[in-house]
């Protein structure tokens, strides 16, 4: 196929037969100013212990970069939006549940969209020749920038992409190509003067419009975040147990947001409001299995146990004090830790120092003991 127009509508076509929903086109130097924002972020120490960002960014900064051959940037949204009456909130006011994010209470998406991606572009490779690379968001790839300058939709201030017509639900998927193809206007920006992203967040993450501080974000904090969640942060993660959709959640674009069309992105009964008392009681061989094919899986047992202790913690339920109690022997050091700062936070001073009395002197780990002294500390919270 020769003509460049013609090839373009007939990807477009292709990229919805493989279960697309969006498709726009963009220039590898269509993001200039992505490298330098990175840089600025970096600096800041905002990507926390996301050490993968800093080593990657100069081929972060630009697709060029990241492949010299590159002459047109593919950029494909798939939907995975819900229900539209479901309020994806609504379970943060069930405090002995824990709230997984929606994006993650389903298949992995990885596993979803890059097969799609080969297969278009392979699609593409029979049409028009060319090479071809295809990402996901495991690569070095500036997703959001390029999705906007290919008019997906843009950033908001909550810096995550918003779309006029699927509200703050797509996936995103790229597919770079040698092939010179026809680009699309990039997406203006819709934020007006609303702030209810920035408002809404309980960690106060953002510090300024379409800043953000990934030490703050719950997300990083539940998913990223190797070491113990800082004692300062944990009363407002409430019973987020991975990832937060708080901020995408509130946006006033998700009025015209509609439910996905890919069966394998509905959300598993399972985890639309699952126990903690359960999921404390995880150990890893169960883990694996319950999230063998799910985002959750990237977490590993003890972080996302850890979780779990936070949300047992901020539950007010003395019922679920024991289930803690029992984790105090657990073999991972960061699980004990949290389990002692769920106790702190259900028990009664006096058992609780009783309690100490009996467990601390045994603690040799000292993350466990760290937490222990803070926990018995007057001011503690």
């Amino acid at each position: 196929m020769s003509d460049p127009s013609a090839l373009k509508a007939a990807l477009a076509n292709a990229a919805h037969q493989h279960g697309f929903d969006v498709v726009g086109i963009t220039r590898p130097d269509s993001i200039p100013q992505a490298l330098e924002r990175l840089r600025h972020f970096l600096a800041e120490g905002a990507h926390g212990d996301m050490d993968w960002m800093a080593t990657t960014a100069a081929r972060r900064g630009s697709p060029s970069a990241l492949w010299p051959q590159v002459r047109s940037v593919i950029m494909l949204g798939l939907n995975y939006g819900q229900l539209l009456d479901d309020d994806p909130l609504a379970i943060l006011a069930r405090h002995d549940r824990g709230a997984i994010s929606i994006y993650a209470r389903a298949a992995d998406y990885h596993d979803i969209i890059k097969p799609r991606l080969k297969a278009l572009a392979r699609w593409l490779i029979a049409q028009a020749g060319g090479d071809v690379k295809v990402f996901v968001d495991t690569a070095a790839v500036m997703e959001k920038p390029l999705a906007a300058a290919a008019g997906l939709g843009w950033q908001g201030k909550h810096t995550n992409l918003v779309s006029r017509q699927f509200g703050s639900w797509l996936f995103l998927g790229a597919i770079f190509t040698t092939l010179e193809l026809p680009v699309d206007a990039a997406e203006i920006d819709h934020c007006g003067s609303c702030r209810a992203c920035l408002d809404v967040c309980p960690t106060a993450a953002f510090p300024a419009p379409y800043r953000l501080d990934a030490r703050r974000c719950i997300s990083y904090l539940t998913i990223e975040h190797k070491g113990p969640i800082p004692r300062e942060l944990r009363g407002a993660i409430g019973n987020r147990i991975f990832g937060c959709d708080d901020c995408l959640a509130v946006c006033p674009w998700n009025k015209f947001a509609q439910a996905g069309r890919e069966g394998k992105l509905a959300a598993r009964e399972d985890l639309a409001a699952p126990r903690l008392a359960d999921l404390a009681r995880v150990d890893d061989a169960a883990f694996r299995k319950m999230f063998s094919k799910s985002p959750v899986k990237r977490t590993g047992r003890n972080r996302f146990v850890r979780n779990v202790l936070i949300a047992i913690g901020n539950s007010g339920d003395a019922a679920l004090a024991p289930e803690a109690i029992r984790l105090l022997d657990d073999p991972s050091a960061l699980v004990r830790g949290a389990a002692v700062w769920a106790l702190s936070r259900l028990m009664p001073p006096k058992p609780f120092a009783a309690l100490a009395r009996d467990r601390r002197p045994h603690e040799s780990e000292p993350l466990v003991a760290a937490e222990w002294t803070a926990a018995l500390a007057p001011t503690a919270a």
